[in-house]
């Protein structure tokens, strides 16, 4: 087969019979193997006519593009000499099916292309998948471990929720009681004289008395918190105490505040918390003998102290600035024996709680460790005392709240409540209630039943910190 502008070797090639090298020329024009050469090395010689045939910058980039002029020269006779790539030819080139099969071949390779696109994309969701698989274990795995803690903590609140229960069965029952005992002193009333006064007032001191016992039994529980302070005053030295009475009648918010823990005499008297907070308005009370610590409590309208250098505890009354009672604390430290940590002869410590009044102090025949005792407010008696395990010198305060005893671990920073001794029991526990220590000398703290606070003095400051008990109904 030939194309219309050039000839094989068997045919005239412009106006001359090709010669030998022609032929040979012309005859490798048709060979498929001769332009894929030429196109390789880029150059043929010819030795008959002794001129280069260069491939033609502008040639085809494939000889199956068609017939296509290569190169061109002039041999020694000024003949043109021309170069071509023909195609190579097959018979199944022009079928119609080929070109079908050549069309599904290219629609099956982009189908392949695009399934290998798909797989790489789902490979990446399946990872994806499997991570979040697993972070969703873990996070279920999270979830059960809290819900879990979650459910201990409540756990012990089921016998309080009982407990209220019972309360609310017993306060009812006080309603009850209190109707009847309206609608009995309605009748009297209306009897005129026909009332039995010495009885009705008998029975009425008694659910009094059984009213205040259940109020006792709903203030009373386990220390399980103490609140962030709050700064009442700043003030006075790094030592001192201030307190309210836990007895005051109602409208009764007298604040007294007393100045260091040594050799001083007066106590100052503050109309209420305002007063306190905000004047300088106070009457001052001279007392017959200086003060030894800061352990003091004013209870029922009485001053309680421990007199400098001594083991004798001191009532005083605010009004008949008199001394009502004093007693000698037997076998007590003084005199910086067996202080708190702190030091500040603290060696007798008076506190209240809603039991009434207790003095904390250390003996030799207890080795140094700390004696609680509950004291006879009149007459100053010991009633009963509790020997504890507790070396008085490692405490940094203590406090008591329903005839338990808390101890704190030191009085600078770090400061929490770690020790508690029950009277009721006669047990002890370490516990580990966080206190916050703002001011970093801690040198009173004392608990007021009235407020459920602890009143706290601070290296020169006065500080109240609100307390959360567990109540335990019996």
């Amino acid at each position: 087969m030939s194309h219309p502008l050039y000839r094989t070797s068997n045919q005239t090639y412009g106006s001359k019979t090709p010669t030998v090298h022609e032929r040979q020329i012309q005859c490798n024009v048709t060979s498929h193997q001769f332009s894929k050469t030429m196109l390789q090395t880029g150059m043929y010689r010819d030795q008959g006519f002794n001129t280069s045939v260069e491939r033609s910058k502008v040639g085809p980039s494939s000889p199956e593009e068609g017939w296509q002029v290569y190169s061109s020269a002039q041999d020694t006779e000024g003949r043109c000499v021309c170069t071509v790539v023909a195609p190579q030819q097959t018979v199944c080139s022009r079928d119609a099916r080929t070109k079908q099969l050549r069309q599904l071949l290219d629609k099956v390779q982009n189908m392949s292309q695009s399934i290998e696109v798909l797989d790489q994309r789902t490979q990446r969701d399946l990872q994806f998948v499997e991570k979040m698989e697993v972070q969703l274990k873990g996070l279920e795995a999270k979830f059960k471990q809290s819900i879990k803690a979650k459910m201990e903590e409540l756990r012990p609140l089921i016998p309080v929720l009982e407990a209220y229960k019972a309360d609310a069965l017993l306060v009812r029952q006080f309603k009850e009681e209190a109707a009847n005992v309206t609608e009995v002193l309605g009748s009297l009333q209306e009897q005129l004289g026909g009332l039995d006064y010495q009885e009705l007032h008998s029975r009425v001191i008694s659910l009094e008395d059984r009213l205040k016992a259940c109020m006792q039994r709903l203030a009373c529980g386990k220390l399980t918190g103490i609140s962030e302070p709050v700064t009442i005053k700043t003030s006075g030295s790094r030592f001192g105490s201030w307190m309210t009475d836990p007895l005051a009648p109602a409208g009764d918010n007298r604040v007294w505040y007393m100045d260091g823990y040594h050799n001083n005499r007066f106590v100052r008297e503050y109309q209420s918390m305002y007063d306190f907070m905000m004047t300088d308005n106070f009457t001052s009370h001279r007392l017959p003998h200086p003060w030894s610590g800061t352990g003091q409590v004013v209870y029922n309208g009485s001053l309680y102290f421990n007199k400098f250098q001594s083991h004798i505890i001191i009532k005083f009354d605010f009004s008949t600035s008199l001394i009502s009672r004093s007693r000698q604390l037997d076998f007590a430290g003084y005199n910086n024996m067996y202080h708190y940590s702190w030091g500040g002869h603290s060696d007798i410590d008076i506190m209240v709680d809603e039991g009434g009044l207790w003095a904390v102090y250390a003996t030799n025949q207890n080795a140094g460790n700390i004696v609680l005792s509950q004291l006879n407010p009149n007459t100053l008696q010991i009633i009963r005392s509790w020997t504890t395990n507790h070396p008085k010198r490692s405490a940094g305060e203590a406090f008591m709240i329903c005839g338990t005893l808390y101890v704190t671990n030191g009085y600078s920073g770090g400061t929490k409540v770690y020790y508690a001794y029950s009277t009721n029991s006669s047990t002890y526990e370490y516990i580990d209630i966080p206190l916050t220590n703002k001011y970093s000398h801690l040198s009173m703290l004392d608990y007021n039943p009235r407020d459920r606070a602890l009143y706290a003095w601070n290296n020169g400051h006065q500080v109240l910190y609100n307390v959360t008990l567990y109540h335990i109904i019996q």
